[in-house]
């Protein structure tokens, strides 16, 4: 089994960064990758950025150039600097491990930007 803690989110208001932090333990096999999404009322699960255990990331057209995904492969912890937050950022920020045919999810951390 695998568990995703997430921290960093909170309210900022438009223009602002935050930065999420999703620290995993458990069986994590070294050869995998690491992902974050976005998720608002009525709406689907959105893929913003991933991050393989070689270090290769994609982006959303939604955040590239605003939103950078970068890991620690020793502490098993990867990040998204989140800049220049616009109101529409405002979602539940979800952390995601992918392991062979496995998906793991964090609980889901706030992140409101304001006006």
């Amino acid at each position: 089994q695998v568990q995703l803690v997430e921290s960093g989110g909170g309210l900022v208001q438009a223009g602002g960064s935050l930065r999420l932090s999703c620290a995993a333990s458990g069986s994590i096999f070294s050869s995998n990758v690491m992902g974050w999404y976005r998720q608002t009322p009525g709406k689907e699960r959105e893929l913003l950025a991933a991050i393989s255990s070689g270090g290769s990331t994609g982006y959303a057209d939604s955040v590239k150039g605003r939103f950078t995904i970068s890991r620690d492969n020793a502490k098993n912890t990867v990040y998204l600097q989140m800049n220049s937050l616009k109101p529409e950022d405002t979602a539940v920020y979800y952390c995601n491990i992918k392991i062979r045919t496995f998906n793991y999810w964090g609980q889901g951390t706030q992140v409101t930007v304001s006006s």
